[in-house]
């Protein structure tokens, strides 16, 4: 008997909003180590517009593809040697990152630990808006700025997707934050424990900001190098963009500072400690917007204004 068809969001070539469209495709199985996960929500990212646009993934995959790597849904099944989950299982996810993943879809197989438990208490539409960002500010700010209590951390963009995880991370840790975000979203990061906020439209944080520890671009352009004049000798710039793209790697080292690109990638461990957080109060994910499946392009309209405070979801499955 035929299966009956899946919905996913496709696009066949390179452009903007208007290439990504609704098609029906077959429902995908679980190899062996992998599990199939019924989608209730999708998160979008920056990556995805940005994939869309360019019309290439990261391993050179060209359309027709489907975006996508955030999802938060049910495990339908599991393939051979799986021990982590069981059908009926809620689990939230990074797969595949940055090779192609189809979180834009109705079903989505992926290796079992690229997975972790949802959060108690999370819903799928929450558990979407987590995996890709508060796994980008914990490998930026843990594993790879090993930031600790009393450093003190800035943080640009403080209000995005990224951002405002990453200040929750950085305060986790027992840091003192300072936030780059315009003055209509300060109030919003001081309730999520920002210590200072520095609005970038009226003030330069360079001048403004002396003695950090650590900084973390999500922005890239000049603020990487701006940033080099906030930090202390030996301190950390993380990057979440490539650094050879717009960064002076050899004023870095004259000034003493560490400069490091961080590419984001599927973490079971680092899963579950961000579930961690959040089962304990200390992390919270703002979903700024939530669209249909079938409403993606609209989705990516709103992401590539720029103007949103936190994530931007798509609601999949009920």
């Amino acid at each position: 008997m035929k299966e009956t068809p899946v919905r996913a969001i496709s696009q066949a070539r390179p452009g903007g909003p208007e290439v990504l469209e609704v098609i029906e495709t077959e429902r995908p199985e679980p190899g062996p180590t992998e599990i199939l996960v019924r989608v209730h929500a999708a998160g979008v990212n920056p990556a995805d517009w940005k994939t869309r646009e360019r019309g290439a993934l990261a391993d050179g995959t060209r359309p027709p593809f489907t975006l996508g790597w955030d999802v938060s849904g049910v495990v339908e099944a599991v393939g051979r040697g799986v021990t982590l989950f069981a059908p009926g299982d809620e689990v939230f996810g990074m797969p595949r990152f940055p090779h192609p993943a189809g979180a834009y879809a109705e079903y989505v197989t992926a290796p079992a630990r690229h997975f972790a438990p949802l959060p108690a208490g999370l819903d799928h539409v929450h558990g979407a808006a987590l995996p890709l960002a508060a796994l980008t500010a914990w490998q930026a700010l843990v594993d790879t700025a090993a930031v600790r209590p009393g450093d003190r951390v800035l943080i640009h963009a403080a209000a995005g997707g990224v951002g405002h995880l990453a200040v929750q991370v950085a305060k986790a840790r027992g840091a003192y934050v300072i936030g780059t975000a315009s003055a209509a979203k300060h109030d919003f990061l001081r309730d999520l424990g920002a210590d200072e906020v520095v609005d970038y439209t009226t003030t330069d944080f360079a001048e403004a900001v002396r003695n950090v520890d650590v900084a973390l671009d999500t922005i890239g352009g000049d603020y990487g190098p701006r940033s080099l004049r906030t930090l202390r000798r030996g301190g950390t710039l993380v990057s979440v963009l490539p650094l050879e793209e717009f960064f002076p790697v050899d004023e870095a080292r004259a000034a003493d500072v560490r400069a490091v690109f961080v590419l984001v990638e599927p973490d079971h461990t680092g899963l579950r400690e961000i579930a961690a957080l959040v089962e304990s109060g200390r992390l919270r994910v703002r979903v700024d917007a939530v669209f249909a499946l079938e409403d993606a392009a609209k989705a990516h309209a709103l992401g590539e204004a720029g103007r949103t405070t936190g994530k931007i979801v798509l609601s999949v499955a009920s």
